[in-house]
């Protein structure tokens, strides 16, 4: 399992380096890949970014519960999904407020405003290039995992931010 970092540490707050499709079939990417999804599901997290473990690279995993309460997606639903250099863009101007947690901000929860149908384009962990959509919860986790790629954090665009013991 890897260590989690949180606020208030830099990494957190820089943009991440893209994989080359080559480093990413290397034996130390597929390991930390591995490592990444244990540390993720050890802290019950609906997805992780690498920048949460202090390694900044395009790689984000999105958790299989999250994935299958998207009924429309054509994503893969039994397994985790692993996005590397992914990009995503809006598929309707539809937007919603829901709250959010991150396991970098322990304890912390805002409401954030994201859009509902997503068009998301990436490689899978072989390299290979995916496309697929994701509506609501899905398209939302999505969202905030790739903001932690660009160096963004759910609190610069929460409001209503409160804390829980």
């Amino acid at each position: 399992m890897l260590q989690l970092i949180t606020v208030p540490n830099e990494s957190l707050y820089i943009r991440s380096n893209e994989v080359d499709p080559d480093f990413l079939l290397s034996a130390e990417i597929q390991h930390f890949i591995s490592q990444l999804i244990t540390t993720m599901h050890s802290g019950d997290g609906a997805g992780i970014a690498a920048p949460q473990v202090g390694k900044n690279i395009r790689i984000c995993i999105i958790g299989k519960n999250a994935i299958k309460l998207d009924k429309k997606t054509t994503a893969q639903t039994n397994q985790d999904l692993i996005l590397i250099n992914p990009v995503w863009t809006k598929t309707n101007i539809k937007k919603w407020w829901d709250t959010e947690g991150c396991l970098s901000i322990p304890k912390t929860y805002g409401k954030v405003k994201r859009y509902k149908h997503i068009n998301v384009r990436a490689l899978d962990i072989s390299g290979k290039k995916i496309d697929f959509e994701a509506s609501n919860f899905f398209a939302r986790v999505i969202q905030h995992e790739i903001d932690h790629l660009d160096g963004v954090l759910f609190i610069d665009k929460a409001k209503d931010i409160y804390q829980v013991e």
